[in-house]
């Protein structure tokens, strides 16, 4: 393995990386290490989907699958009297 020195990065580069480290909770070198391999194509980028929502499940349930989910939740469809005295 080589060992380089990288010139000439301005402060914010700098902060983006020290910020990517702690963020990932590893050094500075892995970061760097690791953005020049996925820019390279050398290593896969992860990627995470994270979904705010539940759009992604939008049209893939079959008539079964409703079915089932709506004798699963009855339950909470009802009104217990004695509760409500």
């Amino acid at each position: 393995m080589a060992t380089m020195t990288i010139r000439g990065l301005d402060d914010s580069t700098v902060k983006a990386l020290r910020r990517r480290a702690e963020r990932d909770g590893t050094s500075v070198n892995t970061v760097t290490v690791r953005l020049l391999q996925e820019s390279l194509g050398i290593r896969k980028k992860k990627r995470t989907v994270q979904y705010d929502d539940l759009d992604h499940l939008a049209g893939t349930w079959s008539e079964k699958d409703y079915r089932e989910f709506q004798k699963n939740i009855a339950d909470f469809e009802t009104i217990d009297p004695a509760m409500w005295k």
